[in-house]
């Protein structure tokens, strides 16, 4: 593979964008805007510049790997690109909609990747041309420290393209597993999920507090985080997946507790708003 393009600039965009150009591809920054893409490419800058100031790189590694991102408002960019990857909105038609204009100006052999965390891929392949060619390739945030990438079969998946996307993980410093069977929310968040379903069944059948249950799962499961800890990271994002997990397998375990709903109800979503299962509004918990 030699050119990549990365659809959507955000932070899983950006972050997949930047370890292929760290690993030495050019890559194209394809989002809706120009000023969308340029925004991704200029965040990607700002914490090159932060590992600048560390002694983590130097200044001509930063310019060279900025030098290989390409942002970009123009599908085209994908016309002669080998790997298309998509990081936009986890929603069904968006990413359908955006898979269309690929498809309409890829070349036939192009392999196309989605980064959905929960969609099966045979449901975002179903209108495609060439199904054959479209995969899985889930990366974690931060893209740029998590090691793993994994790699999903959808039902029409060839095994060209998966055995090239399995190879492909390597070069960028990642660490592939093999899905081979896509269920909603694949291996990790069908693990994590769950760990936390189960944490916000213990606090709403008043077991524990919160602090003492993420308290446990620290001590007793060696975990980094508690549960309500990590879920306070993007407590929206955990509401919009555990409905959908809820509505892809028709699984009511999942549907949010009254206590979730209210958080989200009232604007609460984690660090970033500064109230979640936390209160973040003194600089701490």
């Amino acid at each position: 593979m030699k050119k990549i393009v990365v659809c959507g600039a955000g932070t899983m965009g950006g972050g997949i964008a930047q370890v292929c150009a760290n690993a030495g591809y050019e890559v194209w920054m394809y989002d809706l805007t120009d000023a969308f893409a340029e925004g991704g490419k200029s965040k990607i800058a700002t914490g090159l510049e932060k590992q600048v100031a560390r002694g983590k790189i130097t200044e001509a590694a930063k310019q060279e790997l900025l030098d290989r991102l390409h942002p970009t408002s123009d599908i085209s960019c994908a016309a002669d690109a080998d790997l298309i990857m998509e990081a936009v909105l986890e929603d069904i038609q968006v990413k359908k909609d955006l898979f269309a204009k690929v498809e309409a100006v890829c070349r036939d052999d192009a392999i196309i990747g989605t980064n959905t965390s929960y969609i099966p891929i045979s449901t975002l392949a179903a209108d495609m041309k060439h199904p054959e060619r479209f995969l899985g390739m889930h990366f974690f945030n931060p893209v740029y420290a998590m090691k793993l990438l994994e790699v999903i079969r959808g039902e029409k998946t060839g095994d060209a393209a998966f055995e090239a996307a399995l190879a492909f993980a390597p070069t960028i410093g990642k660490t592939p597993v093999s899905v081979k069977k896509e269920v909603p929310g694949f291996i990790v968040n069908r693990l994590n999920k769950a760990v936390q379903v189960e944490a916000m069944y213990l606090l709403n059948e008043g077991v524990a507090s919160v602090e003492d249950i993420d308290l446990a799962a620290k001590l007793g499961l060696n975990y980094p985080m508690g549960p309500f800890e990590m879920m306070d990271g993007n407590l929206e994002l955990t509401y919009t997946c555990l409905n959908l997990l809820c509505d892809l397998t028709g699984d009511d375990r999942y549907k949010p507790i009254p206590a979730l709903e209210e958080l989200i109800k009232d604007g609460n979503y984690g660090r970033r708003t500064g109230k979640g299962w936390y209160d973040y509004t003194e600089q701490q918990k």
